[in-house]
């Protein structure tokens, strides 16, 4: 989410200092919360400031160049790989112990896609699922006897 323009904060904490209005008020006037106000209060009094804090971060990616090239090396190897695959693939290849939603998240970064299921089994028979053929089911019951 992008921060509120420059001149909305300092148009916020001016009317702030007039005092002519509550911070509930101020903040149905705005359309921001009364928590946003105190926090740019606070931002003023710690820094002098209102411009936005730089973003702080976040945990470090865990593919990085090298691994991102091995994973497409690997759906190269296997096309029809599942995530759950790539998943054991990773783990044994590269050293990477990482969940499903990080590798599906790595693929997106590469622009690969992936099967969602794994391939399921087709029955041999004629009959409709899984049932055997009416001749193979005529033949193969032993006729009744009264």
């Amino acid at each position: 989410m992008k921060p509120c323009p420059l001149e909305l904060r300092e148009r916020i904490v001016g009317a702030v200092d007039q005092q002519t209005h509550t911070i509930a008020e101020l903040a149905e006037l705005f359309q921001v919360t009364e928590r946003y106000i105190y926090k740019l209060l606070k931002l003023r009094r710690d820094t002098g400031d209102l411009t936005p804090l730089p973003h702080s971060g976040g945990c470090d990616p865990l593919f990085d160049d090298a691994k991102l090239l091995q994973l497409a090396q690997l759906v190269a190897q296997h096309p029809d790989a599942t995530l759950k695959e790539l998943q054991t693939l990773v783990r044994r290849q590269c050293r990477l112990a990482v969940c499903l939603t990080t590798i599906w998240s790595a693929l997106r970064q590469l622009d690969l896609t992936v099967k969602k299921n794994a391939p399921r089994r087709r029955s041999r028979s004629t009959g409709t699922r899984g049932l055997p053929s009416p001749t193979t089911r005529a033949t193969s019951a032993p006729p009744l006897v009264s």
